[in-house]
């Protein structure tokens, strides 16, 4: 009998984890890492994972004996530790209907194991009984380089590779999250059950899905599980096949901080009393003197020590031969000296008990040279140093009139806090939030992250009483659970955009089983920075644009959006818009549908969306837009506007604004952005409605609707919004 997974717990009992321990022992001490089919049996028997009746015989006797005693049809699989991919050696027969079919495929699966590898050991064969048909699923996990353990559902079967239809979530996976994978993939309708056929058992294949997850969690040596095919169907969820693979190193472990020293040291960081400028210069021109001038130039209120080996003076500011020559507290040190001077520097930086060092000299890791950066972390590591960079140019804390670094100063004060792993993406971050008048808290460059990265930021933005929306930059992350943990966290608070370089770079990786393929780094991030509550954007633009736009936007109440349109082509694309971003577009009850036509001329048209037509005077768009804000029962508003002389750009910018705000001032927030189609006037309208808290661009549909996504997609993972399909009021 197969054994069943719909009820009991997940997790194993102290005896099945000493039977899974006692077993991975034995298979190291062999000097395996990939375990037989029997092994994996033992393993998903001690988790619960349901597996067919099968047993392991030698002779063609005992295989038609097991057969007849278990029932027909029957698979039968080689089982040899030095065969991985059975089926690719021709030892694997199924659908053996009798005992004169068993017989005859011993011999065939014996021959041909043979025939592939003459020297692989043969322990005998596996006798399993056929499943029935249902839906072929895989579930599996495999060790990422950045999360760790993580664990994969899809599509199974022959085609897994093919169709690609797969997703991930962190190690351990909770019901909830697994629940969530069976709705993640592409053919989630086929689950659901389709042209007749009965659903699967969802809770059954969520059971196997956490199972696995518990497993490679408690058991970090396993590299690689593969349940391909688990055949689902109404009654159940049953394995067919378990591959595992152990690793054939421990994975190396990053020094952790806890959220008390990271705060610690982050805010000496980013509010610093004093600084210290290593390699400061007289010189123009030069990064130290560049450096120096900014700090100064900028306003910053804070002490200011320049140290070099023969200056007296530096820019009207006493010069100190070392750091240690300086008889003051000092929160920060800014390196502006040549990479190979770095180590001797950074060991008077630490005897002074500074407790941040700024590098943003070249010249480490990032040009081969791996061990004068390890030598460098070593150094800030037994002096309790946190490091910035190195190969960074520096950061802004605007709120502390900041500017640490070489490149152009910036200092209009706001709520977004931007970071960038490289130099010119920083100095894109500094052109656009220029260009727009983006107000930050603080850009920050990371380069090699040597140390200081993206968790650590994230852990004191999170708490930053002027950060109110985080923009970051990556191309990898070092430590990706350390990131989750402290996004999860700050997300309850405020919106993440994460800009993930490299989406195609690496594809699918070498590995030992189909689970293991099929986990591109691209593939993991997407999933995980999702499960993490962040957005993800798709290019430079959007990343800061949603940056922009998320602190402007009032978080929605609700899923019903409406879109009011003075053009019929620009509604039909803002509604294609709208469900591109998964968002839903309001079906307009009867009463609102009348209330709309009482303001609109009749060769307009109602619905969802409203299309008041472009002769209409400016009366039309403000009764119309009044409407929308009135009723409770819509959430959020789309704006169509198309340019005439009858409702010129910026009439229609201020009556929107205007009637925006009235609402505001009443206590009625709702998200409302706007399209404008039309000459170049449009572009000073949009900035108009933007500065007021109407997110607005000219020349497009999809902007606005875009950044509405990103303000629902966060609202969401932040709690704030019920669950899809409710309606409340208000």
């Amino acid at each position: 009998m197969e054994s069943s997974d719909k009820e009991g717990s997940t997790a194993p009992g102290p005896h099945g984890r000493q039977a899974v321990r006692d077993l991975l022992d034995a298979v190291r001490a062999e000097g395996r890492t990939v375990l037989t089919a029997p092994e994996g049996k033992v393993i998903a028997d001690a988790y619960g994972i349901a597996t067919p009746a099968e047993a392991v015989v030698e002779t063609a006797d005992e295989a038609v004996a097991l057969a007849d005693r278990i029932g027909f049809p029957v698979v039968l699989k080689i089982v040899s530790p030095d065969i991985s991919h059975k089926s690719d050696a021709g030892g694997v027969l199924v659908d053996l209907a009798d005992g004169a079919a068993v017989r005859a495929g011993f011999a065939t699966v014996v021959a041909n194991a043979r025939a592939y590898d003459p020297e692989a050991g043969i322990a005998g064969v596996q006798v399993q009984r056929m499943l029935p048909p249902g839906q072929e699923v895989i579930v599996g996990a495999v060790t990422d380089p950045t999360f760790g353990k993580v664990v994969a559902f899809g599509l199974g079967g022959v085609l897994v590779e093919v169709l690609k239809d797969v997703t991930f979530r962190l190690a351990p996976a909770s019901r909830e999250d697994a629940l969530s994978m069976l709705d993640g993939i592409g053919a989630a309708e086929v689950l659901r059950g389709v042209r007749g056929a009965p659903p699967v058992d969802r809770e059954a294949l969520a059971g196997q899905i956490v199972r696995v997850s518990r497993l490679v969690d408690d058991f970090p040596e396993i590299a690689e599980v593969d349940l391909n095919p688990v055949i689902a169907t109404a009654e159940g969820a049953v394995v067919a096949d378990v591959r595992i693979v152990l690793a054939t190193e421990p994975a190396k472990q990053r020094r952790r901080y806890s959220r008390e020293e990271i705060l610690r040291t982050m805010r000496r960081l980013m509010k610093p009393r004093a600084v210290a400028v290593i390699g400061a210069s007289a010189e123009r021109g030069k990064i130290g003197n560049s450096v120096m001038r900014n700090l100064i130039d900028g306003g910053f209120a804070g002490d200011i020590h320049p140290v070099h080996p023969r200056a007296d003076d530096i820019e009207g500011r006493k010069a100190y031969r070392s750091v240690l020559d300086i008889s003051a507290e000092v929160d920060v040190a800014v390196f502006a000296i040549p990479a190979k001077f770095v180590p001797a520097a950074l060991e008077e930086v630490g005897r002074k008990g500074v407790p941040n060092a700024v590098l943003i000299p070249s010249g480490f890791a990032e040009t081969g040279e791996q061990e004068l950066q390890e030598r460098v972390v070593a150094i800030a590591e037994r002096h309790g140093v946190r490091l910035l960079g190195p190969n960074i140019y520096g950061y802004y804390s605007t709120w502390q009139d900041l500017c640490a670094t070489f490149c152009t100063p910036y200092d209009v004060k706001g709520g977004v806090a931007l970071t960038s792993q490289s130099g010119g993406i920083g100095m894109a971050i500094l052109g656009f939030a220029r260009t727009t008048n983006t107000g930050v808290s603080a850009i920050v460059g990371l380069g090699n992250k040597s140390d200081l990265d993206e968790d650590d930021l994230l852990t004191y933005f999170g708490e930053d009483e002027n950060t109110d929306c985080v923009a970051m930059h990556l191309e990898d992350l070092k430590d990706g659970r350390a990131f989750v943990e402290a996004a999860r966290e700050t997300v309850r608070r405020k919106p993440i955009v994460v800009l993930k370089a490299g989406r195609t770079a690496l594809g699918a990786r070498a590995a030992g089983s189909h689970t293991g393929a099929l986990a591109g780094d691209d593939a993991v991030y997407d999933d995980i920075l999702r499960q993490a509550g962040v957005v993800r954007a798709p290019g430079l633009a959007d990343m800061l644009e949603y940056a922009r736009a998320l602190p402007v936007l009032p978080t929605p109440r609700g899923d019903n959006i409406v879109i009011i349109t003075g053009a019929g082509g620009s509604g039909v694309l803002l509604s294609d818009a709208v469900v591109d971003n998964g968002l839903s577009l309001m079906t307009i009850p009867p009463d609102l549908d009348a209330a709309f036509r009482r303001f609109i001329p009749p060769f307009g048209a109602a619905g969802n969306p409203v299309d008041i037509t472009g002769g209409e005077p400016p009366s039309t768009y403000e009764a119309t837009i009044r409407l929308g804000l009135e009723d409770p029962r819509i959430h959020a508003l789309v704006l169509g506007y198309w340019h005439t002389i009858v409702t010129p750009p910026m009439v229609f910018a201020e009556l929107t604004a205007r009637v925006v705000g009235e609402f505001r001032d009443r206590g009625i927030h709702k998200p409302v952005v706007a399209s404008l189609a039309g000459d170049t006037e449009v572009e000073a309208a949009a900035a108009y409605l933007f500065e007021r808290g109407v997110v607005a661009y000219p020349y497009t549909t999809e902007k606005p609707v875009a950044a509405l996504g990103a303000k629902y997609q966060w609202a969401r993972a932040a709690g704030l919004l019920p669950p899809k399909g409710a309606n409340p009021s208000g």
